[in-house]
């Protein structure tokens, strides 16, 4: 396949044309433990709380080095103990965000609908800061351009709008207050990994030289890179 050929490829099944909603989450919402990971920057170096901007989309990958993740900085402090449902009607417990203003959270980037993720090329989904924007009065929100599902990244990321059957699954972090530094430890919520690499097998192949290397689990340390940086494309709707 042609490298054009395959983009627009990428870029239909992206916006999900065509296609059912794909929701196969995990039964059990309950909290589950992967590799403590440190999260740095692109140079290498353990990522500080403190240099992270406010409404800015990072990306990094966790718990698998084909799973993209959001990392926000949302400004001030989130709800706490936030009650949310998976698709399955499974419940649990967000605790809320973490760092100095409990300010900072990290969700699976793979919307719940359609598992649109930002891809090198291309990202249909992203965080929408409007909290400075005089001229805009909606909230601030993950949207997804697919087909409009919203998320509450202040809330567990629960869906606000739009057909996703239930929130991003949350990446729980762990904030070292000594070093500045932050840690993710596992996962909460509706994880949908395995429909996930099922539906983009080729594609995450091509991106990672191997279905078997997408899915190998991340350890050790994950870079964490601005969305601007990490897509040559941000669809904004």
């Amino acid at each position: 396949m042609e490298r054009r050929d395959f983009i627009h490829v990428c870029a239909a099944s992206a916006l999900g044309l065509g296609t059912q909603p794909a929701f196969a989450a995990a039964a059990d919402a309950q909290p589950r433990p992967y590799a403590r990971t440190r999260l740095t920057d692109e140079s290498g170096q353990p990522l500080r709380v403190s240099r992270l901007s406010v409404g800015e989309n990072y990306v990094f990958h966790y718990p698998f080095e084909g799973t993209p993740c959001f990392l926000i900085n949302l400004g001030k402090a989130t709800t706490q103990n936030v009650t949310l449902k998976t698709g399955n009607g499974a419940s649990y417990q967000w605790p809320g965000g973490v760092g100095p203003q409990r300010a900072i959270v990290g969700y699976s980037a793979i919307c719940s609908h359609q598992l649109t993720y930002p891809t090198r090329q291309i990202s249909f989904i992203s965080y929408r800061d409007h909290s400075t924007a005089s001229k805009i009065s909606k909230p601030s929100m993950i949207h997804c351009c697919s087909e409009h599902s919203e998320y509450d990244p202040a809330a567990g990321a629960r869906v606000m709008g739009g057909p996703a059957p239930q929130p991003l699954c949350a990446i729980l972090l762990e904030y070292d207050r000594a070093s500045d530094a932050l840690f993710a430890t596992g996962t909460l919520g509706g994880e949908m990994f395995n429909t996930f690499f099922s539906k983009y097998e080729m594609r995450l192949a091509l991106e990672h030289g191997s279905p078997a290397r997408a899915q190998q689990r991340v350890a050790g340390t994950t870079t964490v890179t601005a969305l601007t940086r990490f897509c040559k494309q941000q669809v904004r709707c």
